[in-house]
């Protein structure tokens, strides 16, 4: 292995400078929605902040500071960069145990929200406090929910041209509902972040305005001066928007809650199927071709009301017996639209010997909408079981 020294000296390696973070926070203060003179006002809100031993920690406490949140909280044991990740079983705000020891301090200072980035700094977790006192990790749809509705809280729409919200086909309904409520159009792109900046880079040309674009995979963008999700700009905008329901009397969660009262009570699941080996990837082969073939009329007693064929980039109108093309990348993708807001997609992972089948649905309760969505997993788990036992 060549040493530092000799690469540094040859100009095989150079060390980016402060004046790329001070770009970066000038940038930072133009993502935040609160008014000049509550910007410059401390905050009286309680934050407990872990980077989880990645490289979030300098940038995120910057922010904040310059947002005036003094009331910051490090998680000290996970300040430290490790390659090992000694004190988590995985650096992934997506899992609760990440937030094991965030929720320790938390209960120790108080705190208003608990924030994880993850090790590269682009996905952030939150957890907030429940009636009883007890923290709850949020899951992406519900965190990027939250975000958007409090972006288009302080955004006058009528003053853009064409404004846009951008989310994958995988994520939350609620936020197309969301954004409609502000007269605020929602474009879908494939799963994965890069189709989302990919969509951004050509709103100059079409005259459209980018507003914000998540994933369910705990993925945010709020301005478009970085074009992959972006965890600190999120940071910044999670505590704005616990800081902002906070003055209003309101939890996050009741903030929340509000959102299901007003749009309908959205609930979303995702269940990996792992598939190992030869054998494993001829069996995820084999299950996506017989979703294909299989004419699906109903799943879980809802009538399937549109096809989505993302290898064929066609989508069938079920009642009206017409195809419609799909203008997007193909993708080994199938896609359930079903009634009363259900849905359900069917997706072979990339990077891992698994299929994914993410599911969708909106209740009239939060016990209605689990109900309902206990019951499209099971009828999942049964479609899946009846192709492998062929």
């Amino acid at each position: 292995m060549t040493p530092l020294k000799e690469l540094e000296k040859g100009k095989l390696f150079q060390w980016v400078g402060e004046e790329v973070d001070l770009a970066y926070l000038t940038r930072l203060e133009t993502v935040t929605r609160m008014e000049k003179e509550v910007q410059q006002e401390d905050k009286d809100l309680k934050i407990v902040y872990t980077s989880l031993h990645g490289t979030g920690t300098d940038l995120v406490q910057r922010g904040l500071k310059q947002l005036h949140f003094p009331f910051v909280t490090m998680v000290e044991e996970q300040n430290i960069p490790d390659p090992e990740f000694s004190t988590v079983e995985s650096p992934n705000p997506e899992e609760h145990q990440a937030f094991k020891l965030a929720i320790a301090y938390g209960k120790e200072e108080n705190a208003d929200i608990l924030l994880a980035t993850d090790p590269d700094a682009d996905r952030l977790g939150a957890a907030v406090k429940n009636a009883e006192g007890e923290y709850v990790v949020l899951t992406g749809n519900q965190l990027g929910s939250l975000l958007l509705d409090y972006i288009l809280i302080h955004t006058d729409t009528n003053i853009y041209r064409n404004p846009r919200m951008i989310k994958t086909i995988v994520t939350t309904e609620l936020g197309r509902a969301i954004a409609a409520s502000y007269g605020v159009d929602t474009i879908e792109t494939l799963t994965g972040f890069k189709y989302i900046a990919e969509k951004i880079s050509t709103f100059d040309a079409s005259g459209e305005t980018f507003l914000f674009g998540y994933e369910e995979s705990y993925g945010y963008l709020a301005n478009s001066f970085t074009r992959d999700k972006d965890a600190v700009q999120a940071t910044m905008l999670a505590v704005e928007m616990a800081y902002y329901w906070k003055t209003k009397g309101k939890s996050v969660l009741e903030a929340l809650d509000a959102i299901y009262e007003k749009h309908g009570y959205y609930s979303e699941g995702l269940t990996s199927q792992k598939l190992e080996g030869l054998e494993g990837s001829k069996q995820i082969a084999y299950i996506m071709d017989e979703i294909r073939k299989q004419p699906i009329q109903e799943i879980a007693g809802l009538q399937v009301e549109k096809v989505e064929n993302y290898l064929t980039s066609e989508r069938f109108l079920v009642e009206e017996e017409e195809i419609e093309e799909i203008r997007l990348p193909k993708e080994n993708m199938m896609k359930f639209i079903l009634a009363n807001h259900a849905w359900i997609c069917f997706r072979p992972s990339g990077t891992e010997p698994k299929i994914k089948y993410y599911y969708g649905v909106r209740g009239t309760s939060h016990a209605d909408s689990q109900k309902k969505l206990t019951k499209v997993k099971v009828a999942i788990e049964e479609i899946v079981a009846a192709i492998l036992k062929k």
